[in-house]
């Protein structure tokens, strides 16, 4: 069954595009079927994915959200074997406005979706640092929601504003959907701050936040320059063998066993 998961945060800076890209690529690598979409007008997932802004042309979710594309048409491969992506332009930043108008405005995704869910064991939407509709319709499309959320002194900013609007969602468009977990990130071991605000998120939301936590690391940063995620730029790097660690653990929690490490060839006599 596939399982559609958001990862939102209206505030901007968190690691959410980083944990998306790299969330999705580390499920790929461990030989899961991934299709990242890439709902934010500034389209970073899409260049850190390789993806040129000249090649997708039409071919993005934009033209899927306003009716121009059937969904279909606007899928990329990337240099990851199990891993496609919709790419978004700036365009989008109308969408919210051409949106307004259109009927079932808060289905668009999900009714587009269900052409092609069956195909891949995870779907995740980069949102905008917005809750505009762009947000709303990813949350009415999804099974599940993550939330990054950096381990700095406004970690807490705005977490509660998303609940709520996740809360009221649940409520008057989407029933299913709930939260698959709060992932820390730009966590720095050297810093007292980033050890106080894991024990207050721990403590606070016990059970909904990932006992994998994502470092600061300069991989990390350097790898969307490439239009690489982390995995494929530097796959020994601590971000990469981090997210890893992330896309056992989220796996875990939605298909309740863990994805096997591939067995060693046997010596032969």
């Amino acid at each position: 069954m596939s399982q559609v998961i958001c990862i939102a945060n209206q505030k901007g800076g968190v690691g959410k595009t980083t944990t998306s890209v790299n969330l999705a690529s580390a499920l790929a690598e461990l030989g899961r079927k991934v299709l990242l979409i890439d709902m934010d007008p500034q389209g970073n997932a899409s260049s850190g994915l390789g993806i040129k802004r000249h090649e997708q042309q039409d071919k993005n979710i934009y033209n899927v959200l306003i009716g121009d594309k059937d969904i279909t048409e606007t899928i990329f491969p990337t240099n990851h074997k199990n891993l496609e992506v919709i790419p978004a332009n700036p365009d989008l930043v109308g969408a919210e406005i051409e949106l307004i108008d259109l009927p079932e405005r808060e289905y668009r995704l999900k009714d587009s979706l269900e052409e092609i869910k069956s195909k891949y064991h995870y779907i995740f939407i980069d949102c905008p640092p917005s809750l505009g509709l762009l947000t709303i319709n990813a949350l009415s499309s999804s099974n599940s929601f993550i939330v990054p959320l950096q381990c700095e002194y406004f970690a807490l900013e705005g977490l509660s504003q998303l609940l709520n609007t996740a809360g009221l969602l649940k409520r008057k468009l989407n029933p299913s959907l709930k939260i698959a977990g709060i992932v820390l990130t730009m966590f720095d071991s050297r810093n007292n701050l980033s050890h106080q605000v894991v024990d207050e998120i721990q403590s606070h939301f016990e059970g909904k936040a990932f006992e994998t936590i994502i470092p600061r690391n300069v991989r990390l940063s350097e790898a969307p320059s490439h239009g690489k995620s982390v995995i494929e730029y530097d796959p020994r790097s601590v971000g990469a063998r981090k997210y890893i660690e992330l896309a056992r653990e989220l796996d875990t929690r939605v298909y309740s066993k863990k994805i096997r490490k591939p067995e060693k060839p046997r010596p032969t006599a």
